[in-house]
This record gives C-alpha cells, structure tokens and sequence, in this order.
C-alpha cells in the first residue's frame, strides 16, 4: 500500500469517528494507529527521578507501524539522541495543545531529509531542531513517522505524549482514547507502610517505619502519636501482563479523607518531586515503589491533595483507628483496602540528632568538611536532614572520601560539591572527575578541575571522592564480514567516565554512524552510501569525558 494510500484510509478514518459521536471530544484527537490500541505503559508511572509522560502503544512486536497524526498542526521539533526518546517529533496543534511521538523508526520524508541534510553538514548524530509554524504541516491521520524501538527502549512501541503547549505541562493522553480501550480491571495493592514521624509517633513501640504485606492487614497495629501511611500499588488492564501506575490514590481515617493523589498532569519542573511523593530510600534499596499518603514540607506537587495536617494522622486516643484505602483507575474501577491501627500508649522518644551538620529544608545550607565544600540551595531539599557524615583521611589518595549521609536522599536539582584534591600523580587535570561510590561501585559525577579543587554538581546525597581516568574507551568491531554490505557495526564502551563522542570517516570523508546507549552499540545509518566492490579506509575515533581517546583504522 502506498503512503498517500495510508494518509486517506487516516484522514477519512479519524473523519467517520467524529461523526460517530454524538458529544465529540473536546480536543478531539484520532487514534495515532490502524490498529486496536493496548498500552504497555500509562501516564504517571513511577520511573527513576520522574513520571512516565505519556502513554506507551504496543505496536503488535514489530517496528515500522505507521504513525497518525492525531490532529492537524505542524511539526515543531524533532530530536535524535542516543538514548532518551531516541528519535522523537513534537507536533504543534491550533487547539492548545502538543503531540509527541518517541521511539520512531524513522520520519516522514519531508522531514527526514531535513534532518540528514543537517547531520551531514554539522558532522553529528544527535540532533535537535526546531521550526517555524506552516513549514512541515500535517492534517490528522497523516502519516508522520514509523514505530520503532530507538533510544533508551526495551521492545517495539510509540511514546505518545500530549503536552499544553503554553506551559509544557504533560496531561495524560489515555482520557481522549477511553472509547478505544477496554479496562474493567482494578489497581491491586501488595503492601501498607506506617511512618511514625521523628520525635512525634511510634508504630509497635518502635520509631522505624513498618512495612506490612496485604495479606497481613487483618492483625491490627498499635501505635501513638504522629504517624503517616503509604501504600504500594499497581493498576492492570484487560488483556495484558503489564502493571500500569495508579491514577487515583484515597486514604480515609474513620470517615475522614485525609489524602488523596490524582495522577493526571505533571509540569518539567514538578517531575523530579517524584523523589519526595515516594519513598526514595525504598526504591533505592529494594527497588519498591511506595506512595507516600502525606506531602513532605518541601513537596509542591499539585497532583496531591492533604487535610490540613498535610496527611499525617495524630493517634491520641486508646482505640481502633480505622484506615481505608480506595485505588482507582481512569475508568473508575475502584479497590479497597481497609487496616486497623489501634491506639495505645507507648513512650515516645524525644528526637535530638546530635550530628555536626543539620540541613534545613526551607534555608540554603553549606556544608564544609577538611577539603570539602557542598553548597545546597533553598529548595533543594524536601525534608530537614540530620547529615551523618564521615570522612575517611587516606593521606596517598587523591582526594579524601567523603560520606555524604549513610541513606539514600534525593536532592531536587544540581547542588555544587567541591573537594580538594590532595595529590596529583598525573599532571593533566583533565583526567580526573568527581566518583559516587556505592555498594562497591563508582560512577562518574563528572567536574572539572580549578585551583586544587574538583567541582562538580550532584543531585544526591551520598558518598563522593576524586578519582583519575587515565584509560581510554574500548572499541569492539562487530560483524566485520558484512561490512562490505553496508552493515558496519561496533560496541564502544568507557569504564569510567562514559562516552562523550565519536567520529567515523570512510576514506577521509565523515560518515554517518547511530549509537544507542541502551547497548552501546554504533552502526552505519545509511548504507546505500557506501560503493560498494572496492576497497575502503575507516577511521574511528572514540573519546570519553575525561579527554581520553581511542583511535581505531580498519581495511575493508
């Protein structure tokens, strides 16, 4: 079928679906495929430092679907990076809103040749363009691209996002495609957590907080005082096996709501407050997704609702506290879970942390240790902190290593740290960057060097040193027999401080190579290019962070 053959079958189709409305949707956006819809993922799922944004689509586990435009507008942006959405175009619609369409095999030709034009005069994979309103336009169910597994993916689908293009805000795409996907399943719940709150509650006579699994909730808890609850939950729909975030979360007590999160909307700068609703020591050390039922002083996302205690519950009388959580989905299917916390008196101990440094979350902070210095903003933090800090003085290291507190805590954007470096036993200072250590590992946290100082900015409290990267990247030739086919492949990789570029020539003339840093594999993007019967040179040259380069040539 021909592309002009796919456009009229859209366009008529998303036409006949507005006619069979009696109450047209307002935006009214058309199905982005030909297919029955299925989701692999929801709107607000909990990820690593932010909320999933929009809605994956299977694509029936192939690439090269065709791609709808779901409304009239023009093609605004386009992306291409390693990793991330990989390729993406953004659509500008007249109805106040933004599409986005990730993971594409590949974009319209129109589009696609705008985008090479300028990788080969620019030299350069990665690509961000933006353009002006009528150069790229598209009626709703055009064809603008092909489904794909590209960048930061893990199996064939299209990330669909919907966006106010005013504010940037991301809203969830499901609520304009309900009548497309069926779903009469409920979130499910596996476990409740208690916090008793510092110096103010305990829970079982104890001021730790206390996990306890679904199948548990009948033995009542005792507790006294000031506690909050949090719950981990998924939602399911019909006809998969995947877990799907929840959109509704209610916490009652007796009769009383004291919480409630509607997952719904988030904007750029709330996303990373995913680390203040969640339980962020939790996921870091056993990877589980609690959501919290109170909002943490420095917690400004509006998805969350609280009474005037801002969640947290005060248990002052000996009785049964009745609790009752309701988790709900888009489509109102709607499960309880009803606990008892049964008030008893217990002794609470007074909270005196009797640390050297405490961090207030309201105030910018500083903290100065020998040889190091970490500044962190107002607003930085979600939660006042009793830093626990430690320092190890190994004389023959670069730099003495620093620990940062001794439990996983979130900060919400880049902080400066920096710390002296005590020795220098190569004397290029490019060569050395700021390490996070943990569990036996290190990661580079990069930073550059000034006056005898390593500064880099962090996003996380924990434990830092200055380490030296003198290696250079590892380069692997995959498939050296097909490379006279076009299909020329190699796996670069960095131990220390990651690939920051690459360039490929062919017989001195640059080339146009793909990485994806879910495998860290390169490859030629476009074959044809290449004559093919006769000999070729390839150079490749492969850089980390730290300066450090490979050069590789090969003979084909």
């Amino acid at each position: 079928m021909t592309l002009r053959s796919y456009m009229m079958i859209g366009v008529l189709g998303c036409v006949f679906a507005a006619r069979g409305q009696e109450k047209p949707m307002d935006p009214p956006f058309c199905s982005p495929f030909d297919f029955p819809l299925s989701l692999s993922g929801n709107f607000g799922e909990l990820r690593s430092n932010h909320f999933h944004g929009g809605v994956d689509f299977k694509t029936q586990g192939v690439v090269g679907k065709p791609i709808r435009c779901i409304a009239d507008g023009y093609v605004s942006r386009v992306l291409v990076t390693p990793g991330g959405y990989g390729q993406a175009l953004y659509v500008t619609h007249p109805n106040g809103y933004t599409s986005v369409y990730g993971h594409v095999l590949k974009f319209a030709s129109a589009v696609s040749e705008v985008v090479e034009e300028y990788q080969y005069e620019h030299e350069t994979f990665a690509v961000d363009l933006n353009f002006e309103p009528g150069r790229f336009p598209f009626k709703a169910g055009e064809v603008i691209a092909l489904s794909g597994n590209e960048g930061y993916s893990f199996g064939p689908h299209l990330h669909m996002e919907i966006r106010r293009t005013d504010t940037g805000e991301l809203i969830d795409p499901l609520q304009f495609y309900t009548g497309r996907i069926k779903d009469t399943t409920p979130p499910r719940a596996s476990m409740v957590v208690l916090y008793p709150q510092q110096g103010a509650g305990v829970v079982d006579g104890l001021q730790e907080k206390k996990f306890i699994p679904v199948a548990s909730l009948g033995q009542p808890v005792s507790a006294w005082g000031e506690i909050a609850a949090g719950i981990k939950a998924y939602d399911y729909m019909d006809g998969t096996h995947n877990n799907y975030g929840v959109r509704s979360v209610v916490l009652y007590v007796d009769t009383a709501e004291v919480f409630r999160s509607t997952v719904d909307g988030v904007l750029p700068e709330e996303n990373r407050m995913i680390n203040a609703w969640t339980d962020y020591e939790a996921h870091v050390k056993k990877g589980d997704w609690v959501m919290r039922s109170h909002i943490l002083p420095g917690n400004r996302l509006r998805m969350l609702q609280t009474d005037g205690k801002k969640g947290v519950i005060t248990i002052d009388e000996e009785r049964d506290y009745h609790l009752r959580y309701e988790l709900s989905d888009l489509y109102g299917n709607t499960s309880t879970y009803s606990f008892v916390v049964r008030g008893r008196r217990q002794p609470i101990e007074a909270y005196a942390p009797s640390t050297r440094h405490y961090l207030v979350w309201n105030k910018g902070n500083v903290v100065q240790e020998p040889g190091l210095e970490l500044v962190i903003p107002r607003g930085m933090l979600y939660e006042d902190v009793a830093l626990n800090c430690c320092v190890v003085k190994d004389t023959a290291a670069v730099s003495y290593e620093y620990q940062l507190h001794d439990a996983p805590v979130a900060l919400h954007d880049g902080c400066t740290l920096m710390i002296g470096v005590r020795h220098l036993p190569v004397a290029d200072t490019s060569k050395y960057y700021v390490a996070r250590k943990w569990n036996g590992k290190k990661a580079s946290a990069g930073g550059v060097y000034e006056n005898g100082w390593m500064k880099a900015s962090i996003r996380e409290l924990g434990t830092y040193t200055v380490a030296l990267d003198t290696l250079p990247p590892r380069v692997v030739p995959l498939n050296k027999a097909q490379w006279k086919t076009g299909n020329i492949q190699f796996k670069i990789s960095d131990a220390e401080t990651g690939i920051k570029e690459y360039k490929v020539k062919i017989d001195g003339a640059f080339a146009l190579f793909g990485f994806s840093s879910k495998n860290a594999k390169l490859w030629m993007k476009h074959p044809e290019r290449l004559k093919k019967g006769v000999p070729h040179t390839l150079e490749l040259v492969v850089t980390d962070y730290c300066g450090n380069e490979t050069r590789e040539e090969y003979v084909f």
